[in-house]
């Protein structure tokens, strides 16, 4: 029979005390007993539970309000002991240690903490945990002597072990969770040194990249490509994902939803955007989510086809209606209203995911990308918001009121467009988009060719281009097509010709000083 390990004593020490009661009720069943700490022991003996206190055993209070607990050689010594090893078994019975078997923990709650706004140094720092960590290390590092548990989520297949093995648990449960016991520390440190880099607003000498699998997915970019989603913070951003219906997530349907997010979230109003492989196919505002659903659509009906739609405000009847009439793959927003989830529902493979809307990503929030060998790291392309308080205007003429509005509207969506990158756009959508092409005059010919196709006048039009013209071509071009003002970061040698081609056209020209390339 497998190596099996009887329960005979507990050290059981957790923040989130969601089913512990229930858990350690199961032990004293099988006459285990428990050693607890603190809020642990008090929510034990209030349920009616006989409980040690780890001070009945270590012969010494808990100090400094409760920093200092369990890190005591009496604890543990109990943990660490080899159970195969008689002369460290003899050397625990003369010093009057008790061995533990079981070490149930889950750590203070600093990532959750360093995420609530306005949380403070001081308050981030308390909720770092040291006794924890090293109770769970050490009985991780003597599984073959001891279990341990830090997911609350396993404590119903381990009370169906152990009711199968009469209070034993096997060798292969206690290797899998010491893994995850070292998987979740890794986690836990990344986290912690996350944060206190972020706050000295450096890139760190040395990164971990922890993230726990959040779900499996139905494959990679392709379908014989293994995919998974791991979430660095489970309550943030994509960790935060909730699927109501449809078939499973795909790579590429997270990829672009996390761009269709992003984007539709820089709006204040009611927005909608529809992304295919990546980019935006169409952007639109209006009073409501469906009247900014019928001007994204416009941009480019023809892509839309099998895209991802995202929209900042809870999807109704009305909207529902014009979504379940074109195919697509994901419709994410931040609540579906019940009328809606009916009729969206009736496609049983359509992806129908909630998640909140109120957080934009931060600058500190690292942009990981792997490359052959090691990873590219930089700080995220944070919100364009301040990019139009350095705005200086560079042509003779300025932008109208109504160019303003449009420029701002064109240069939220062409930072998320991928390089070199071309929005045609009016004031509440957009009108022509042009992505990924090798030189950016193709790119404004590709955006004008589109707008052309979909029906859709570019007179009037402003434009936005996430970095600078290298020559005039790019800006003869959005003039022939018929735009009026361009949003641009400036930069070029050639910019005194650029500026010079926009004011022969009589068109408004701003330079940001800030560039927003997408790759």
């Amino acid at each position: 029979m497998e190596n099996l390990l009887k329960l005979r004593r507990a050290v059981i020490s957790v923040w989130d005390k969601g089913g512990i009661v229930e858990f350690a009720q199961a032990l004293v069943r099988w006459d285990v007993e428990i050693v607890a700490t603190g809020g642990t022991e008090r929510a034990l003996r209030e349920a009616g539970i006989r409980v040690v206190s780890v001070s009945e055993i270590t012969g010494f209070p808990e100090i400094l309000g409760g920093r200092v607990k369990t890190l005591h050689p009496k604890i543990l010594a109990g943990i660490l002991a080899r159970k195969d090893d008689p002369a460290q078994l003899k050397q625990a019975e003369e010093l009057g240690i008790p061995l533990v078997d079981l070490v149930v923990v889950n750590l203070y709650p600093f990532e959750k903490t360093v995420v609530e706004p306005g949380v403070t140094l001081e308050k981030a720092l308390e909720q770092i945990d040291i006794g924890g960590p090293t109770m769970i290390r050490a009985a991780a590092k003597n599984f073959p002597s001891v279990a341990v548990v830090v997911d609350p989520a396993d404590y119903p297949a381990i009370l169906e072990e152990l009711e199968a093995h009469e209070a034993c648990l096997t060798f292969a449960t206690r290797k899998r969770l010491a893994a995850k016991v070292f998987a979740r520390t890794s986690q836990y440190d990344t986290a912690i040194a996350r944060y206190l880099t972020g706050k000295s607003g450096e890139l760190p000498e040395v990164i971990s990249i922890a993230a726990a699998r959040h779900s499996a997915l139905r494959y990679g970019e392709n379908p014989h490509q293994a995919g998974a989603f791991y979430a660095a913070e489970p309550r943030q951003g994509l960790g935060s994902l909730r699927q109501l219906h449809g078939k499973e997530l795909s790579f590429n349907n997270l990829l672009d939803t996390d761009a269709a997010v992003g984007l539709v979230s820089e709006f204040e109003e009611p927005a909608v955007c529809i992304v295919k492989h990546n980019n935006p196919c169409g952007v639109g505002t209006g009073a409501t989510c469906s009247e900014a659903y019928d001007k994204a659509l416009a941009t480019d009906p023809v892509s839309a086809f099998g895209g991802i739609v995202a929209c900042n405000r809870e999807v109704d009847a009305e909207l529902a209606e014009k979504l379940a009439s074109l195919f697509l793959e994901v419709i994410v927003a931040p609540s579906f209203s019940d009328p809606a989830f009916e009729i969206l529902s009736r496609k049983k493979n359509l992806r129908l995911l909630t998640m909140p809307f109120d957080a934009r990503r931060r600058r500190e929030d690292w942009d990981v990308r792997s490359v052959w060998g090691g990873w590219l790291v930089q700080e995220f392309d944070a919100s364009l918001a301040e990019d139009f308080g350095e705005a200086r205007v560079v042509t003779e003429r300025a932008p109208s009121e109504a160019e303003w509005e449009a420029l701002r509207f064109a240069w939220k969506v062409a930072r998320w467009v991928k390089s070199n990158a071309i929005v045609f756009a009016g004031k509440d959508r957009t009108l022509g988009i042009g992505a990924g092409q090798m030189s950016r005059v193709d790119s404004v010919h590709l955006a004008a060719w589109k707008a052309r196709n979909a029906g859709l006048s570019l007179a009037g039009s402003v434009l936005a281009s996430d970095a600078f013209f290298p020559f005039r071509d790019g800006v003869d071009a959005a003039a022939e097509a018929g735009a009026t003002a361009i949003v641009q970061p400036g930069g070029s040698v050639r910019d005194q010709e650029v500026i010079q081609a926009a004011n022969e056209h009589g068109m408004a020209m701003v330079f940001t000083g800030v560039r927003h390339f997408r790759h």
